[in-house]
């Protein structure tokens, strides 16, 4: 290196040429697109407003892109107002701006959601015995995703069972349980929770609760009750038959006297 000079004049040129591609005036600006909402769940059938904007000062052009029946509600050369409607399965939506010959999109997912709109809970069998089992079954119909879906069988406010159920898809959902019944449960009411979490689709918790149903406890009878109750059972049934036969038989009698009277009568009368 020649004496006096700079150990930094060989990297003076490079810089340059740096600060010159990175000035903003070295090439055409950035901008960006944007949509609102960024997610959106919605009940097939209505209409929903959704916002296409960019940072482009003069855009070339620009719009949403979609299959679904749009309407411009509002706009400004960086924004425009949609009003989408008629939506009826999950689809995708693009919002979409030119600035200086360069096109950029953002794309605007949206979920359709039915929810649950029958819950009902059944305890099979709805008399118990202490001791013995007994099953809390509840089914939800009509509703989707049933993937954010989840099930919660309680006794009161305690949790009995949760259910949820993944990527499965059957027409119904269904959740059971099988306890051991006790005294205190005839004192609580059984119900049915099922909860659509759609948070994660922009939405939120939707929640439907059964009616609550009563489960009847009763104790168990003793062996020597049980022999009590069918001994008693099985005279008094004997006692009822013997006293149908004996009235028949007393029945017969009588009747057969009074038709013996009858007919000597009738021949006396002839006779005289």
């Amino acid at each position: 290196m020649p004496l006096g000079m700079s150990p930094f004049c060989c990297w003076g040129l490079p810089v340059a040429l740096l600060t010159l591609l990175c000035s903003p005036g070295s090439g055409k600006k950035a901008f960006e697109v944007h949509i609102w909402p960024k997610q959106l769940v919605v009940e097939p059938g209505g209409s929903w407003v959704i916002n296409c904007s960019t940072s482009c000062a003069h855009p070339d052009a620009g719009g949403l892109e979609t299959t679904l029946t749009k309407t411009v509600l509002k706009e400004q050369t960086q924004w425009k107002q949609y009003e989408l409607s008629n939506v009826s399965n999950d689809t995708v939506v693009y919002c979409h701006f030119t600035c200086s010959g360069k096109q950029k999109s953002e794309d605007l997912r949206i979920s359709t959601y039915c929810p649950p709109k029958q819950v009902l809970l059944k305890l099979q069998p709805a008399w118990v015995a202490v001791g013995r089992p007994f099953t809390i079954e509840c089914r939800v119909s009509a509703m989707k995703p049933l993937k954010n879906l989840t099930i919660t069988l309680l006794r009161s406010n305690e949790t009995l069972h949760i259910k949820t159920f993944g990527g499965s898809s059957p027409k119904e959902a269904r959740a059971t349980h099988s306890i051991t019944a006790h005294r205190e449960d005839s004192h609580h009411n059984f119900s049915c929770q099922a909860e659509l979490d759609l948070r994660s689709l922009g939405g939120e918790v939707v929640r439907r609760i059964s009616e609550p149903q009563e489960l009847m406890v009763y104790e168990p009878m003793q062996d020597n009750q049980m022999a009590i109750i069918i001994t008693v059972v099985a005279v008094l049934l004997f006692l009822f038959v013997t006293s149908v036969l004996l009235c028949f038989v007393f029945g017969q009698h009588w009747l057969r006297k009074r038709m013996g009277s009858y007919r000597v009568g009738e021949r006396e009368a002839q006779r005289s």
